[in-house]
C-alpha cells in the first residue's frame, strides 16, 4: 500500500501520492487540508524539494517518479519534462515533438491528464494566442509561470481573453 502526504505551499495545500515502491504516482494541486495529516518521514525529501521550487531556489526536481498513461500520453509528458524552467512552449510545439504536428487538442487532453503537475511541468504549456488552460487553475498556472521568471517576448504571456472578448492580466 502506498502513502499520502500533504504540504502546505503558497498556492495551497498540496497532496502527494506515493506507490508501495515509494515513487510518487500523482500530486493535486490546492486540495483541503487533511484532519489525519500526518507528515512520514518519506515525504521529507518530496516536502524539501517543493519547498525550495517555491522560494524560487530549485529548477529540477530528481524525486522518484512512476508515470502511467497512454502510449500518446506518454510521450507528450516525456516532452513536457525537457522543457526548461523559465520557458514555456505551445500545444503545437509539443504535438511537433511528440511526432504529430497536428494533434495539438489532443496535447491539451494529455496535458489535462498529467498526474503530476510542476514536476511533469504542464503549465510551461501555452495556446498559440493565449494562455490555455490549466487543471490547477489559471491563476495557480500564471503564479507558477511569474515565479519561474517566464516571459513571452511580446509580453502577452499572461494575458487571456475575458468574457467580453478583451486580454487583460486576470
Amino acid at each position: 500500500m502506498g502513502a499520502v502526504g500533504y504540504l502546505q505551499t503558497s498556492i495551497g495545500w498540496l497532496r502527494f501520492v506515493l506507490n508501495e515502491n515509494r515513487q510518487l504516482v500523482r500530486i493535486d494541486l490546492n486540495v483541503p487540508q487533511s484532519l489525519n495529516c500526518e507528515t512520514p518521514a518519506l515525504f521529507k525529501d518530496i516536502f524539501t524539494q517543493f519547498s525550495e521550487y517555491f522560494e524560487g531556489t530549485r529548477r529540477d526536481f530528481t524525486l522518484p517518479l512512476c508515470l502511467n498513461g497512454r502510449a500518446f500520453e506518454m510521450r507528450v509528458w516525456k516532452a513536457l519534462l525537457k522543457i526548461p524552467y523559465g520557458e514555456m512552449r505551445s500545444y503545437g510545439e509539443i504535438a511537433a515533438a511528440c511526432g504529430n504536428p497536428k494533434a495539438a487538442c489532443a496535447v491539451g487532453q494529455a496535458v489535462h491528464h498529467n498526474p503530476l503537475p510542476i514536476i511533469v511541468p504542464c503549465h510551461r504549456v501555452v495556446g498559440a494566442s493565449n494562455l490555455g488552460g490549466y487543471a490547477g487553475g489559471l491563476s495557480i498556472k500564471r503564479f507558477l509561470l511569474r515565479l519561474e521568471g517566464v516571459r513571452k517576448e511580446n509580453g502577452e504571456v499572461f494575458l487571456v481573453k475575458n468574457s467580453a472578448g478583451c486580454y487583460s492580466d486576470s
